[in-house]
């Protein structure tokens, strides 16, 4: 697959904790390694539409200087076609999105955990910071593997 047509929507239950992570973190990875990726995230419920990420996810992020900006969405139909790849977070939110799954959707759709250990990550929601801290790192391993799988483990300067 050539890296410019690839586009990723990383998705848990709210989208403002491990998605908008998992995003930024996707899209830091990317660029570091020269992929060129298309990141967007979105939650399988509307509990949150429209709000910024937790605070806590932008402090994570912050820590590490990997810029985060989102305002929390619900995963959307036409997302199953205008992404090359939906990664849920956790088994939950991946029977949500096979449930709503559009007929003639073109996203492969996967437990991001899928690309290395089959671990769903967990909601750090109602945890504190450390729980964060976890979901970052996690996102990182995933961000890898999974750039690892679909674009290969030596893509540096894909220009």
């Amino acid at each position: 697959m050539s890296n410019s047509n690839l586009s990723v929507l990383v998705v848990c239950l709210g989208n403002i904790c491990r998605s908008p992570i998992g995003e930024a973190v996707l899209r830091h990875v990317a660029k570091e390694r020269g992929v060129d990726i298309k990141v967007d995230s979105a939650g399988t419920a509307s509990y949150h539409v429209g709000e910024d990420p937790d605070d806590r996810s932008v402090a994570v992020c912050r820590k590490y200087k990997v810029p985060i900006e989102h305002a929390a969405r619900q995963v959307q139909a036409e997302d199953f076609s205008r992404f090359t790849h939906i990664l849920a977070a956790d088994e939950a939110n991946l029977r949500n999105l096979e449930r709503v799954r559009p007929r003639g959707a073109t996203a492969e759709v996967r437990l991001w955990g899928a690309y290395l250990d089959d671990k769903p990550i967990p909601d750090p929601y109602y945890g504190g910071a450390k729980g964060f801290e976890e979901v970052y790192q996690q996102c990182v391993r995933l961000s890898n593997a999974f750039l690892d799988d679909v674009v290969g483990e030596s893509t540096q300067g894909a220009e």
